[in-house]
């Protein structure tokens, strides 16, 4: 692990925030799910309420995962809210660690909105404890396979048949369509991805988005208005996969067989796929319905637009923050001036200065790099705890 990147937080300081958490889906969330991507879920009821589960689902390939937020609060509200109700998705780390892979650089917000740093040893510890995770099985080439692969499921990642295996739990597979309608202008290139990931430390580079983006700041989070749906499938028995591939431990399969089996399943789910976006995805946007649908938010149209999310999501965090902290603002817009740099051509070099030169909590001046650092949330957290047997 590269030190200068990371760092650790103490092991069992969870720093989800349920109360942001409601408060971010009354203000924020619930709004554009509903009025501006009109998402749906279907299959809940096979979600097993009380025991342990692994929802894969694919990712719609944007430079910003738009998606998992969406459907993350789609299961959230479709449990009935409150802390047994939440399903806690794993995601990789580099969204905290890459302050504009957070939404608006807002900080630490990944893991505040839920969600768990995805290492083997996190992913094998919620599943221990008995509970259930959202899983991309696809990882970072999942978000970062562009509009040129849409619906394309990218290679999956074993561990999540291991640990299916091991701890005897259902996978169900989740299907995302529409999603990958986000942003048709967003298309990458395998060996620019390579280059970018080494010597940029930047997984993917999204064309032409980036050259936008790169001016304007607010489009690297755009989201054209799709119709995104959610199908919840019927559950996989993984260690009867495992039998049937003749393992002798099915309980534990070899890293041979668990990449078969997960090849396997990864077939089945495009098929499903194929066959859900051929009969549910040939209107993505249905203006019709946006059309409907804004003309019941008078008054909140623009923030419930892209255009407004840069004020939306920042305006929300700080005064929320701010009064959990009890710290008195006189003028909101004085305390949020810095959010005309996402408007300005080649913004980011002010946002940049305005995080470097503004006090804390709005910006970084006077902070060691370490303090900076867990700030920001830019290390990769741990869930273990000393009491774990043996996965310390």
């Amino acid at each position: 692990m590269n030190r200068q990147r990371y760092s650790n937080i103490a092991p069992g300081e969870d720093p989800m925030d349920f109360e942001y958490l409601e408060s971010f889906y009354h203000e924020v969330s619930s709004g554009i799910m509903d009025h501006y991507f009109r998402a749906t879920l279907s299959g809940f009821e096979n979600i097993p309420e009380s025991r342990p589960v692994i929802l894969a689902s694919n990712h719609s390939g944007n430079a910003f995962p738009h998606d998992s937020f969406v459907l993350d609060q789609l299961l959230w509200r479709e449990g009935g809210f409150g802390e047994k109700a939440k399903i806690k998705p794993l995601y990789s780390p580099k969204l905290a660690i890459n302050w504009w892979l957070r939404p608006f650089g807002l900080d630490n917000w990944w893991r505040k909105f839920g969600a768990v740093d995805q290492t083997y040893l996190n992913f094998d510890r919620i599943l221990a404890r008995g509970g259930r995770v959202i899983y991309y099985p696809e990882g970072i080439p999942g978000i970062g396979k562009g509009f040129n692969r849409r619906y394309r499921l990218q290679p999956f990642q074993p561990s999540f048949v291991k640990l299916a295996a091991r701890y005897d739990v259902p996978l169900l597979p989740v299907f995302g369509i529409n999603a990958e309608w986000i942003n048709p202008a967003n298309l990458t290139f395998r060996w620019i991805d390579k280059v970018s990931s080494r010597f940029l430390g930047i997984p993917f580079i999204p064309l032409p988005l980036i050259i936008v983006a790169a001016i304007f700041p607010f489009f690297f989070y755009f989201a054209f208005p799709c119709n995104m749906k959610f199908f919840v499938g019927k559950p996989i028995d993984v260690r009867e996969r495992a039998k049937k591939q003749g393992s002798a431990t099915p309980g534990d399969p070899e890293r041979a067989e668990a990449e078969n089996i997960a090849e396997d399943i990864r077939q089945e789910m495009q098929r499903v796929l194929d066959a859900l976006a051929s009969q549910h995805g040939k209107k993505p946007y249905d203006f019709a319905s946006l059309i409907r649908s804004f003309r019941r938010i008078k008054g909140r149209r623009w923030l419930t637009s892209p255009f407004g999310w840069p004020i939306l999501f920042t305006r929300h965090y700080r005064d929320f923050f701010d009064k959990k902290n009890n710290r008195k603002i006189p003028n909101r817009w004085l305390r949020d001036w810095d959010l005309i740099g996402y408007y300005l051509p080649f913004g980011w070099i002010f946002l940049s200065l305005f995080r470097k030169l503004r006090k804390p909590p709005y910006g970084n001046r006077g902070l060691s790099r370490e303090e900076k650092v867990q700030k920001e949330g830019s290390y990769v957290w741990s869930i273990a705890r000393e009491t774990d047997d043996g996965n310390m």
